[in-house]
């Protein structure tokens, strides 16, 4: 009985044992790197900056990013287990954005004296919130389907160029997306007040555009630290 015992605790043991190092911790630090900058992303974006004189989310120089963390998760991982990251990182990013208008709504103690400028910074505006998640989940499931095509029916050398190629079509879809959510005069959106003339939301989506490829341009790299899916 006692070496049966000790038989079955030894193959729990080696179980385990196989379950921790089944996901190796490069994906465990991508993973993690692409929902942290998603957040961050969707917080800034909050925020419409001037920069050299042209309007800005200021989410746009951290979400490109996320393009080639996708990748990297997509050698990691997998195309599934790329999937399921952008659909569970739209569930969290949605989560933060409910929670941040909860807190934004309870009364504030009077000895703090910061609750009106917590709820002017943090509280969510919903139509930004719901063009952001909207373009990051179609543009990145589009991204993943482009980024496959090309190592499963072109070539699985030449890694910068499956990165370039996949982000060159997703970051113009998600910047279309978005700047005409958050901004463009949709029907029953003409009199909401981020509605902005079509001039002014075409001068964001080109200016964005141009910042987020820039920006894919300089993390392309990253793609060369993460090993191949075994």
């Amino acid at each position: 009985m006692t070496a049966l015992t000790q038989n079955q605790q030894k193959q729990k043991s080696e179980t385990a044992r196989v379950v921790a190092t089944a996901v190796p911790a490069a994906a465990v630090i991508v993973v993690a790197s692409y929902i942290g900058a998603q957040m961050l992303a969707d917080i800034t974006s909050l925020k419409i900056g001037l920069v050299a004189g042209y309007a800005v989310d200021m989410g746009t120089f951290i979400y490109p990013i996320t393009f080639t963390l996708r990748d990297m998760v997509h050698k990691l991982l997998g195309k599934r287990n790329a999937q399921a990251l952008i659909i569970m990182a739209a569930v969290i990013n949605l989560f933060m954005a409910a929670y941040l208008a909860w807190a934004a709504s309870v009364p504030s103690d009077p000895s703090w004296g910061l609750g009106a400028e917590f709820s002017a910074v943090l509280g969510p505006l919903w139509r930004i919130v719901i063009a952001s998640i909207l373009a990051e989940v179609v543009s990145e499931l589009i991204d993943t389907e482009v980024y496959h095509w090309f190592v499963t029916r072109i070539t699985e050398r030449y890694q910068w160029a499956r990165v370039l190629l996949s982000n060159s079509v997703s970051v113009p879809i998600d910047n279309l997306i978005f700047a005409v959510g958050a901004f463009g005069a949709l029907p029953f959106l003409q009199d909401h007040f981020l509605t902005l003339p079509w001039a002014v939301v075409g001068q964001i989506f080109v200016f964005n555009l141009i910042v987020k490829y820039g920006m894919t341009l300089i993390s392309l790299p990253l793609i060369y630290l993460s090993p191949k899916k075994s």
